[in-house]
């Protein structure tokens, strides 16, 4: 049996942070899109269940991991 690997909070927002900013680069609607500084403390308000929720992954299908979000976006 795998264990779930663990992250800290702030390593979650940083992945978070980082995806956010990739999905926005080209494509950023200021009129509709928060920055990354409001993203960032918006991230900043939620429980690490929350995150993890944020990442849209599931472990338990293994169809896209935690560990997978956080490699590719650390």
């Amino acid at each position: 049996m795998n264990e779930e690997p663990t992250y800290t909070k702030q390593q979650l927002v940083d992945a978070l942070v980082h995806e956010y900013d990739y999905l926005c680069h080209d494509d950023f609607d200021p009129e509709e899109d928060m920055t990354i500084g409001e993203y960032q403390d918006y991230l900043n308000t939620l429980s690490d269940e929350q995150l993890i929720g944020e990442t849209d992954t599931d472990d338990d299908e293994g169809i896209y991991t935690l560990d997978e979000f956080m490699h590719n976006h650390s």
